[in-house]
């Protein structure tokens, strides 16, 4: 393509990005972020379908033959005060783009922007617009409703911006890539009464204090020291009174493993813990498991081909190999257990961490993104 058309329009996606962090919105109710990037994806002659998983789409470009590839950016934001002083900051009290996923929508959008622009392309490209990344596991949503069946993609590609690493420095391993996440509310149900008579209560707070503590040889002693698991205790909560003993106490839970079986194991311990100790008090527990993550598995074919384009487009330097898991989880890995293909992180350079109140996204990054996607792309069909 005529690399000028995309370099003019580049000022135009700044813009596009910005507006997006102006209106963030939380998992399923991007509706107006999804107007917005599917108007304008029709209005360029991509064919766009809407209304799956609520408020995602996929917008698809379409070059001939039978083969197409899947590009993925997620567009919800969180519900964290922003604190960056920025003239474009969010305009919605309380939540914001503390991930980037209005950088990953914006990238996606030059992706397609490049391609609908190169005359020499040939393929199928579907351009897969994800809601409710964060909590909500949107990924898994759009699968179930048939986003594969209906857009068959033989292989998945995903970016995510990645502070602390340099500025436009692509980072990823084959194999596991990130952690599984799976999230409970653990509910200790004692025998309440009053603080001067303990006797005569089943005490939820102390049975639960011994299950937090408990729970920190979960990993240490059932995990090998080779393998990586995390179990966290985020919450806490019970009582009202120093003179009053509650009811229950409730805790709010996270474990994390980058192998399926170490997974599956962390969450065999907890509920044995949780239910052990609590029983050994003569409280009873109640575990509510919420949406878990599995883990983030990179196809080694996928991955190379990235790494292959990263270094062919932007020098051998531009890809560094990640060396080991990392313990955030990331529902795409959803679309990489029914598609193969890659996640790759994208350095966001010096920012402050995501979600973190003055995390913003880095504009360079909108020139980089696109490119590269649009190489991956051309490569993958030559």
């Amino acid at each position: 393509m005529d690399e000028s058309v995309f370099q003019a329009f580049l000022p135009e996606l700044v813009d596009i990005r910005r507006r997006l962090h102006q209106m963030p919105e939380t998992g399923y109710e991007e509706r107006q972020t999804s107007a917005l990037v599917a108007d304008l994806m029709e209005g360029w002659g991509l064919t766009v379908t809407r209304g799956l998983a609520a408020t995602g789409f996929v917008a698809t470009l379409d070059r001939g033959g039978d083969r197409a590839i899947g590009l993925r950016a997620d567009m919800d934001g969180l519900p964290i005060v922003e604190e960056t002083g920025a003239v474009y900051a969010s305009r919605i009290p309380g939540m914001m783009h503390a991930c980037g996923h209005d950088g990953h929508t914006t990238m996606l959008i030059g992706a397609a922007f490049r391609l609908l622009h190169d005359d020499d392309f040939r393929g199928k490209v579907h351009f897969i617009f994800q809601p409710a990344e964060e909590t909500a596991g949107g990924a898994a949503r759009m699968i179930e409703e048939g986003l594969f069946e209906r857009f068959p993609c033989e292989a998945v590609f995903a970016l995510h911006n990645y502070p602390g690493l340099a500025t436009g420095r692509f980072s990823a391993r084959p194999g596991a890539m990130m952690a599984a996440i799976d999230a409970a509310t653990l509910t200790v149900r004692g025998t309440g009464g009053h603080g001067a008579r303990p006797e005569d209560t089943v005490d939820p707070i102390v049975a639960a204090s011994s299950i937090v503590m408990a729970l920190q040889t979960a990993v240490s002693r059932n995990v090998p020291p080779q393998e990586a698991g995390v179990i966290t205790v985020g919450a806490f909560h019970a009582g009202s009174a120093c003179n009053v003993i509650p009811d229950e106490a409730v805790l709010e839970i996270s474990l994390r493993a980058t192998d399926p079986d170490v997974r599956s194991k962390l969450c065999r311990r907890f509920e044995d813990i949780a239910r052990l100790q609590a029983e050994s008090f003569g409280a009873e527990v109640r575990i509510d498991w919420q949406v878990g993550y599995p883990v983030t598995m990179n196809d080694a074919a996928a991955v190379g081909l990235a790494a292959g384009v990263i270094r062919d487009t932007f020098g051998d330097d531009a890809f560094e190999p990640l060396d080991r898991p990392m313990m955030g989880s990331e529902d795409f890995a959803f679309m990489l257990e029914k598609v193969k293909g890659a996640y790759l992180f994208l350095g966001n350079g010096d920012s402050a961490g995501l979600h973190n109140s003055r995390y913003d996204f880095n504009d360079a990054l909108l020139e980089r993104g696109p490119v590269f996607l649009h190489a991956l792309a051309r490569r993958f069909f030559a």
